[in-house]
């Protein structure tokens, strides 16, 4: 079920950040265009459809939040493109609803806030602390209780998992023991593989029930890189 967003007056949105622009997103997301294909769950689509991307960037690119791309938040980082988010969130999603997701890079807040819309409880790692601040204020005004921690990344927040499903928003060399050791059985992570500048791909990773761990290429991706350590 959605949760319900406290949205303030600004995030109702005019002319190029308005619903009928997030509408036309949400069109362009859907026809598979993308070399990725198109996402086909609604419950995805719609989280995207309510959740007011132009408050997860600068003003000064507030008249681009709607486009399907990535756009700079600062430190380096990106809010990433839409379609990578809804893929994500598509691929956690895939198995049913999970009840609790760490999530690895909190960047600018929007990957966790389409999670929290969707009813998943959310933990969330930054290691950057003045993003993970303004991603807080953010998390507060639209009424959302999103977990987040000031830490490195790289080793996940092991004391509240196992979690049901694990995203990562920083591109590794190979996926992170200490992460996928806090998926729980019957949990699913995604996350993008590969160096930066070289070719990254976005693998989905299974735990059965059964005790085997199945992997799954479903994309060609562009990340930042997933750095250890963290910074004030």
């Amino acid at each position: 079920m959605m949760a319900r967003l406290r949205l303030q007056p600004e995030a109702i949105g005019v002319g190029m950040t308005s619903q009928r622009v997030r509408d036309r997103l949400i069109d362009r997301l859907r026809d598979g265009a993308h070399p990725g294909g198109g996402i086909s769950d609604e419950r995805v689509l719609n989280a995207i459809r309510t959740v007011p991307r132009h408050l997860f960037v600068d003003e000064a690119f507030a008249t681009r939040a709607y486009e399907d791309t990535a756009l700079p938040i600062g430190h380096g980082q990106t809010i990433s493109q839409p379609w990578v988010v809804a893929r994500m969130t598509e691929a956690l999603l895939m198995d049913g609803m999970p009840g609790k997701v760490l999530e690895i890079g909190t960047g600018s807040g929007y990957q966790a806030t389409i999670l929290a819309a969707l009813g998943i409880e959310v933990h969330t790692v930054e290691r950057i602390g003045e993003l993970l601040r303004t991603a807080r204020k953010r998390f507060r005004s639209l009424g959302l209780n999103v977990r987040s921690r000031h830490d490195d990344g790289r080793i996940g927040w092991p004391e509240n998992g196992p979690f049901d499903g694990i995203i990562v928003t920083a591109a590794g060399p190979a996926l992170v023991d200490a992460l996928t050791e806090q998926l729980a059985v019957g949990g699913i992570l995604v996350a993008p593989v590969g160096a930066q500048g070289a070719q990254q791909r976005l693998l989905v990773l299974r735990h059965e029930p059964d005790g085997r761990v199945v992997q799954q290429d479903i994309a060609a991706v562009s990340f930042v890189p997933l750095l250890s350590g963290y910074i004030d």
